[in-house]
């Protein structure tokens, strides 16, 4: 209860005060110190836990695996395969998925998708996450390849898989894949279109050129589009110099407070020579006081 309200000093004191500890007191208090973001402590326990002679079990090395992935620790995390292995633990649905999920988090794409084929059991959640990692990893016919198995298994998709799934098609640019699978979330397995959905289209269409459909895709949707959806449009106009009949009111959805924002419309107002519209954005951007975050990037190692 402490550990769920995020009190993790006030846990591991309820915790101190028992005398008497099984392993799932020990799997409890490790799993707290990984949800509260500690995950060094959470190693330090199950250190203390060794020395009762207390063994692990699955849960406890799900949450083990857990803080491998949040401090990138392939080798704490390949130390704990090797537990597995040597102990001979069935390698049950959750246990597999966190290993593959560390080695994956962890730049070993290639371990983890051994992880996978080697699971006797998969569901719905294992294939979901695995597809999703493949697709970080720009494996993209990998994940289609794994999305037609995971029918053939006859498991059911649901719209996080459809979001994984239509993301790759994106990046991978396969258009006509994207749509045949959007159409297919639709009449065939009667799920509604979410926004993250329509944002996978409009990034497809306008990733490809399809500067017009994406706007129809805009314009036809349901719900108002969120302003991911809008810099994604906005940056295929600039990139592919063209905007099929913008309108104020589209630009108007986007946040007004941040500078992205306003750096993204002015450079689309440039590629069309409005340089009067540039210069306007930009000076309200001024007037605001607002500035554009420049981007970044780091690599772990």
């Amino acid at each position: 209860m402490y550990a769920d309200c995020h009190a993790v000093s006030s846990a591991r004191k309820v915790f101190e005060e028992m005398t008497v500890k099984d392993v799932v007191t020990w799997s409890s208090m490790i799993a707290a110190y990984v949800a509260c973001n500690s995950p060094l402590d959470a190693f330090r326990v199950f250190h203390q836990m060794g020395q009762t002679n207390e063994k692990p079990n699955s849960v406890t090395l799900v949450s083990l695996l857990s803080a491998c992935t949040k401090m990138l620790d392939v080798r704490a995390g390949e130390s704990i395969h090797s537990y597995v292995i040597m102990s001979q633990m069935e390698m049950d649905v959750a246990l597999g998925t966190a290993l593959f999920n560390m080695y994956a988090k962890c730049g070993k794409i290639d371990e983890a998708v051994v992880v996978f084929n080697s699971m006797d059991g998969k569901n719905l959640q294992s294939c979901t996450v695995m597809m999703s990692v493949l697709a970080d990893h720009g494996r993209h016919k990998d994940v289609i390849s794994l999305f037609n198995q995971m029918e053939d298994m006859g498991l059911q998709p649901d719209s996080l898989v459809f979001a994984v799934i239509l993301s790759a098609c994106s990046h991978a640019g396969l258009v006509c894949e994207g749509k045949r699978y959007f159409d297919r979330m639709v009449r065939m397995y009667g799920i509604k279109p979410s926004v993250e959905h329509y944002g996978c289209m409009v990034d497809l269409l306008g990733r490809s050129g399809l500067i017009q459909e994406a706007y129809d895709i805009i314009k036809g949707m349901p719900m108002e589009p969120n302003g991911v959806i809008l810099r994604s449009f906005l940056a295929a106009c600039r990139n592919h110099g063209w905007v099929p009949s913008l309108d104020v009111d589209l630009l108007s959805k986007l946040e007004s407070e941040l500078g992205a924002n306003y750096v993204l419309t002015a450079n689309v107002f440039s590629t069309f020579a409005s340089w009067k519209d540039a210069n306007n954005i930009r000076v309200a951007m001024k007037q605001k006081g607002l500035e554009k975050v420049p981007g970044c990037s780091w690599v772990e190692v």
